[in-house]
Formats: C-alpha cells, structure tokens, sequence
C-alpha cells in the first residue's frame, strides 16, 4: 500500500526503528487511508515505553498515565505528532478507567483493546504491511460500526464508546452492526459514568457531522437522549398544526428537521437550531378556535437551552450564542419593517451572530415543511441588514457627544450625561435624520427641562 506520509512522521518512525523498537500507524489515519479520506491526524503506536520514547526525543512531554507521549514538530502552532505504548488493559471499574495499565508487547495485543473494528487497524511501513486481526477492512467496504469482539465488553469499559458509535456511523455514513447496536442500547444507561466534557464533545462531533439529525435519532432510539437532552423529548406527540400556517409535525420533529436543514456547519448554531422550539411544551396553550398556541415559547426555550448549555459544560461565549440565537428566533421580516426594527435587531442579536440567526430562520423554514429556503420578505430583510451594516448606527455617531452636554448645560462628569446620549440616541434611531448637532443641542436643554 502506498501512502503519501508527511515527513515528519516518517522521520519519528525511523527514529525509533532505528533503536530497536515497533511503530505502526493505527486507527482513524489507516481507516481514512483505507477510505480514500484525507487524513488530519496521523496516530502512531510503538513497542517502546513512555520513558525510552523520551530519550529519543527529548523535547517531548509525558503528561498522563496512559503512554502517549507528544512530540513537538511546529512549536510556533504548538503542533504535535502522538506516539503512544502498545498497551493491554486489565478490567474497568467505573466504565470510564483501566484498573491498571500494563503495556503491551505487540501491536495485536493493543489492537484488542480498540473500540471499533474499523479502527482497529494498523500498518507497518517497513513491512509495507496490513495488520487486521478483526476483519475491520471488511468491515469498512460493507459500511458498519462493529465493535471489537464482545460489544457488551466494550462498552462497560468505556460507556464513551457509546456515543462515539453513533458519532462514526454520523461521520462515515455507516449503519451500526445489529449485536453492536444491541449493546449500546442495554448499556446506554452507563452513560451516567461518563464525565460532561467528554458527553459534549462527541455531541459537538455528531451535530457537526454531515448528518446530525441521524446522530440524534440514534442517541433518542438507544434511550442516550433521555440521559444527555431529556427536554426534548417533551416535544413528542406536541401538535403544532394549523391551517394555513407551515408546520406539519410535531415539536420534536420539527426540532430535527430544522437541525438537518440549517445551512451552518458550526456545531454550537446547530445545537440552537436543534433546541430553537425547545420552550413550546412548557408554554403550550388553546386559543379561541380551540388550536395549540406557544406564546412567548422562544423566551422560555432560551432558559431552558442555557440550563441544557450549562449541564453541557459550554464555554460562556457558546452559551450565549445558543441563547442568542434561541430567544430572538421570532424575528418579523414582513413587509412593514422599519430600517429602525432593523438597527434594534441587530443590536439585540449582534452583528457576530447575524448571519446565524439567518441560517437558523431557514432552517426553521425548511423544518417546517416549507419548499423555499427564502421568502421574498426574508431576502428584503437581509438587504436591509446589509445596508445597516455599512457602517451599523451607533451611539458614538450621534453629532454630539458628552463634552457638547457637558458646555451645553455647564455640568460636571457623571451619570447624567450616559442618561442623556442614551435618551437622545434612542430618538434619532428611530428617524436618522434628526441627528445634527442644532437639533441635539437643542433637544439637550429640553431634557433638562
């Protein structure tokens, strides 16, 4: 098999043959290579310790307990090449860690250790060489996530591999094996061993997979959705039909179809558009026609996506980005918009997450049942935001500033003169053309007043 290796690979591999020791490429880099996928990240296991890789390479780090060492290659990126001890494990207790790690003489006895056949392959490129005790090529061409020997096994030493089952399949387009799948649902509950971080990890991989709503029907049918985002699930059975408006499903569905249509590839947008409608269950209620209404549904979903985003360990920026997005989803782009609405819009979403918000709108659309991604009163609406935009009207282009208040009304710094701007910038917002400084220092003395 021929590989086009980078060479700082190829030189950390003949480093350490050079010494006495086995290197082989292993996992998701001999997958890809096996796939025709370009590869990112090229994992190497050896034969030799943690220490005596470090003697070979000095400039290395040891940080952990589990034998992989980091080579530095581009110390300005801070970029590493992973080499990491053939290992064999002993049993879990806790369905995350090893009771003790033992290192492994060869590459099969670390192999056996892997989560999935697909990915446990390896090739040596001395030998030019296939290592494949599981079948996982065969595995690869019928598309299928099979796991390592005894599925259940695999799963109780680490209930991650759950979710990263259903991640793989999402990524490759492969179904997950029958007995494979089977376990994952007899152990999803083991889910509750797995730290937070690693949960929204693999949940950010999968929603940011080329098909994330299948990731979160896979996670719902193996009852992992219950454990992780249990709220949406209230969305099911809740009728959101109506004549004459869009929507055709219920809660749930609609929140997975407005997942699968947002034209974002950013995990964080889509976990928005997954939870945009969250709020609905809580807030449903009949108007006089006897129809299901959600009145104020996007201000209680917003609450709870930040409760979702918290438990998810989300950074602050994320969170309010989800949040963002989730409670200013309702935004009216009929035909009597003001370029007024428009600047208060902008303010309250951010420029940062406009175009987001836009992408979430046509995913809404198309999650409706809608054919078109864009009505024509939503593509006037961006040409107003464009226009907005250029530059967008702020405080700081009133025709007067705090200096002009201060000579005006010969008073000292202070809390007035932020009180004033505020009231005279919310007033020329509303018609730009009453910003000149005669009309503002005019309207200054009338304030006072």
């Amino acid at each position: 098999m021929k590989l086009d290796i980078p060479q700082n690979i190829l030189t950390v591999i003949q480093k350490l043959e050079e010494k006495g020791f086995s290197v082989h490429l292993v996992g998701g880099c001999v997958r890809n290579i096996l796939m025709n996928i370009q590869v990112k990240d090229w994992d190497l296991a050896t034969s030799a310790t943690p220490e005596e890789t470090q003697k070979i390479f000095p400039d290395s780090y040891y940080e952990n307990t589990y034998g992989t060492v980091k080579i530095p290659f581009d110390s300005e990126k801070k970029e590493f090449i992973e080499v990491t001890t053939y290992r064999t494990e002993s049993e879990y207790e806790d369905s995350r860690h090893p009771k003790e790690v033992s290192w492994g003489k060869t590459i099969e006895e670390d192999l056996s250790r892997r989560d999935f056949t697909c990915n446990a392959i390896a090739f040596s490129v001395k030998d030019n060489q296939i290592i494949d005790p599981y079948n996982g090529h065969e595995d690869i061409k019928q598309n299928l996530i099979r796991a390592v020997g005894n599925p259940d096994d695999r799963f109780q030493e680490d209930a991650l591999r759950l979710m990263r089952a259903i991640r793989f399949a999402c990524q490759l387009s492969f179904t997950i094996e029958e007995k494979t799948w089977e376990a994952i649902k007899n152990n999803s509950e083991r889910i509750k061993f797995v730290s937070w971080e690693r949960i929204r990890d693999e949940l950010l991989k999968i929603l940011a997979s080329d098909k994330p709503e299948k990731g979160i029907q896979l996670l719902d049918e193996c009852s992992l959705l219950s454990y992780i985002i249990p709220e949406l699930l209230d969305g099911k059975g809740v009728d959101q039909t109506r004549p004459g408006r869009h929507h055709s499903t219920d809660v749930y569905t609609h929140n997975l179809m407005t997942l699968r249509y947002t034209p974002s590839k950013d995990p964080i947008v889509r976990l928005a558009a997954l939870l945009h409608d969250i709020g609905k269950p809580y807030v449903a209620s009949k108007d006089d026609e006897g129809f299901i209404i959600f009145y104020n549904h996007e201000v209680k979903g917003a609450q709870i996506a930040k409760t979702i985003a918290e438990r998810l360990k989300l950074s602050k920026k994320q969170k309010d980005k989800i949040f963002t997005l989730i409670r200013w989803h309702m935004f009216s782009v009929d035909e009597t918009v003001t370029d007024h609405a428009v600047r208060k819009f902008l303010r309250r979403v951010g420029i940062e997450n406009v175009k987001d918000m836009i992408d979430l709108r046509i995913g809404d659309r198309l999650g409706s049942g809608t054919q078109r991604a864009e009505s024509w009163r939503l593509k006037r609406f961006k040409e107003m935001i464009e226009k907005e935009l250029n530059p967008p009207f702020s405080i700081n282009d009133l025709a007067i500033d705090g200096n002009d208040i201060m000579n005006e009304l010969h008073i000292k710094p202070g809390p007035q003169i932020g009180q004033i701007l505020k009231q005279l910038f919310e007033e020329v917002d509303n018609d730009l053309s009453l910003n000149t400084k005669e009309y503002l220092l005019k309207r200054i003395k009338e304030i006072k007043e």
